[in-house]
C-alpha cells in the first residue's frame, strides 16, 4: 500500500509542505494574494488549515517587529518634545503631522506603483522623526511670539506662518532632492531601496503643505478649548480658593 515518503510534525501536529517559487517579475505580496484567493475558494476538510511559511512567514514576522519599532518611535518623539516644550498639549498638536504624512505615503506608493515592503516600512519609521520638524519650527515660533513678544494668538499664528514658510520649504526641498536619486532607482539594487525613499518623499511633501494649514488650525482649536475650560473652572470657583489669614 503506498504511503508518504516522509512524515513531518510541527508543534506535535502532522503537516504537509507544498513548495512554490515566485515568478521572475512577480512580487511576493502579489503571489501570496493570488494563492489566498485560490485557498478561499477551497473546501477544507474538518481539522485542516493552511498557513504560509518560508519567505512570507519571515516577512510577516519582520512587519510585526517594525510595527513595534514604529510605536516606540512615536512614544520617544512625544516624550522628547514634551520635555523640551514643557507642555503636554503642544507636542500633541505637533503629532498631528503624522497622519498628514501618512496621506502622502499612500499617494506616493499609489502613483509610483510601489508596494509596502520592509524598506517602505523603514521609511515610514524614519518619517516619525523627520515629519515633525516643520511643525516644531512653526509651533515653537508661535509660542515665542506669544510669550516673549506679547502678540495675540491669531496674530502670532499668521506672523509665524509668514516668517517660517521659507525655512520649512528649504528643509523639505533639501530632503526631497537628497532622496530623489534613490527613489528613481539609480544604481545596482536601488529598486529594493526605492520604497524607503518614496515613503519619505511622499510623507514630507504632503506634511509640509498640510502642516502650514492644518497645524495652525489645530493649535488655535486646542488653545481655545483650554481657555474655555479655564473660564468654566473659574466660573465655578475652582482653583481660586485661598485660605483666609488668621487675625493676629
Amino acid at each position: 500500500k503506498p504511503g508518504p515518503r516522509e512524515i513531518i510534525h510541527r508543534g506535535q501536529e502532522r503537516i504537509a509542505r507544498v513548495l512554490a517559487d515566485v515568478a521572475e517579475n512577480q512580487k511576493l505580496s502579489d503571489a501570496v494574494a493570488s494563492v489566498q484567493r485560490q485557498i478561499g475558494a477551497m473546501q477544507l476538510p474538518p481539522g485542516y488549515y493552511i498557513r504560509f511559511g518560508g519567505e512570507e512567514e519571515r516577512r510577516q514576522d519582520s512587519f510585526e517587529r517594525l510595527q513595534f519599532a514604529l510605536i516606540l518611535a512615536l512614544i520617544l518623539v512625544y516624550m522628547v518634545m514634551a520635555s523640551l516644550f514643557e507642555s503636554l498639549m503642544h507636542p500633541f498638536v505637533i503629532m498631528f503631522t503624522m497622519p498628514l504624512g501618512a496621506i502622502g505615503v499612500i499617494w506616493a506608493f499609489y502613483l509610483t506603483g510601489q508596494t509596502l515592503n520592509l524598506m517602505g516600512y523603514i521609511g515610514i519609521i524614519m518619517l516619525a522623526g523627520i515629519v515633525v520638524n516643520n511643525a516644531i519650527v512653526l509651533v515653537d515660533y508661535i509660542n515665542y511670539l506669544r510669550r516673549d513678544m506679547g502678540q495675540e494668538m491669531n496674530e502670532a499664528i499668521v506672523h509665524a506662518g509668514c516668517r517660517r514658510l521659507r525655512p520649512i520649504l528649504m528643509t523639505t526641498l533639501t530632503t526631497v532632492m537628497g532622496l530623489l536619486p534613490l527613489a528613481l532607482g539609480f544604481g545596482e539594487g536601488a529598486e529594493i531601496r526605492a520604497p524607503m525613499a518614496v515613503a519619505v518623499i511622499g510623507g514630507m511633501l504632503s506634511s509640509t503643505v498640510l502642516t502650514l494649514v492644518i497645524i495652525p488650525i489645530v493649535y488655535a482649536a486646542f488653545e481655545d478649548a483650554i481657555a474655555a475650560v479655564k473660564r468654566a473652572l473659574g466660573a465655578l470657583g475652582v482653583g481660586k480658593w485661598v485660605p483666609e489669614q488668621q487675625e493676629t
